[in-house]
């Protein structure tokens, strides 16, 4: 769908936006917003830390997680603006932003914080052939080590761009960083993306984790993942974990990691990390 490169209208907007129209409250100009959210760094990182079920335990890493600033206390989440940066094809500029602002934010972060961090790719920049050696820039202009990122595809993003997500996973490996499918199992248990694109996690999805304790059949297939993930050398993280039953649960089937709000809640970058 053609896309105006100066004001980034596309046929069909005044349909999509009437459709978000309680997100975008005040909003005259769409795009002009998310442009100047970017140019004046109106985006906040925030985080949420993913605890190894492992001995000695601790908070290994965080999932990178983002908001928007409206007013000097509101923050917007994701759900209220990604749809839009999205529609408007400006997905590869954000995940730039945040790549950029990760690595700022590392390079200058005390010892002791956290020094791993996962960030979340979207479908339309699994095609920017530009990206990976993006990457490899700031990380060499910040002197960091590739392994400091894991790029978190969804298992969506695969299947409907199989080629894509396998030509960036394999360049962002060939850089150093680490490789994730997210949402693992949302649709079904298939075990093949997993070789093709050589991960070194798996995001047991949320429906699979919320219903351990209820369904057989959900406790079968996070045990399928925990195998095939020995088996191959992957680690395996259980997404939005909520309960203390299911982080007991879910040490009893040796799965590595967790992550969720009863695990530890989202935060901005700096408070989460100055508390590690």
């Amino acid at each position: 769908m053609a896309t105006d490169p100066k004001t980034g209208a596309k046929p069909g907007d005044d349909q999509f936006l009437d459709q978000m129209g309680q997100q975008l409250t005040g909003w005259s100009d769409p795009f002009a917003r998310l442009r100047q959210a970017l140019d004046r760094d109106e985006l906040q990182l925030y985080c949420q830390p993913i605890l190894s079920l492992r001995p000695p335990g601790g908070f290994v890493m965080a999932e990178v997680l983002i908001r928007l600033r409206e007013e000097e206390t509101l923050m917007l989440p994701p759900g209220d603006f990604l749809p839009v940066f999205e529609h408007f094809g400006m997905m590869p500029e954000l995940d730039r932003w945040v790549v950029s602002h990760v690595l700022r934010w590392l390079a200058g972060a005390r010892p002791g914080g956290f020094r791993s961090f996962s960030i979340n790719i979207s479908v339309q920049t699994l095609g920017d052939l530009e990206f990976p050696g993006f990457v490899a820039a700031e990380l060499r202009s910040m002197r960091l080590p590739p392994a400091a990122l894991t790029f978190e595809i969804e298992e969506s993003s695969v299947l409907a761009r199989a080629g894509s997500a396998v030509e960036f996973a394999a360049a962002m490996k060939g850089e150093g960083c680490k490789v994730a499918i997210d949402g693992f199992g949302q649709r079904s248990v298939s075990f093949a993306p997993l070789k093709t694109l050589r991960v070194d996690f798996i995001k047991v999805d949320g429906s699979i984790v919320r219903n351990l304790l209820r369904s057989s059949v959900a406790e079968q297939k996070l045990k399928a993942v925990v195998r095939v993930g020995e088996a191959i050398g992957v680690g395996v993280i259980a997404e939005c974990v909520e309960q203390t039953d299911i982080l007991a649960r879910l040490k009893a089937l040796n799965v590595g990691y967790a992550q969720g709000f009863g695990v530890a809640r989202p935060a901005p970058i700096a408070e989460r990390s100055a508390a590690q």
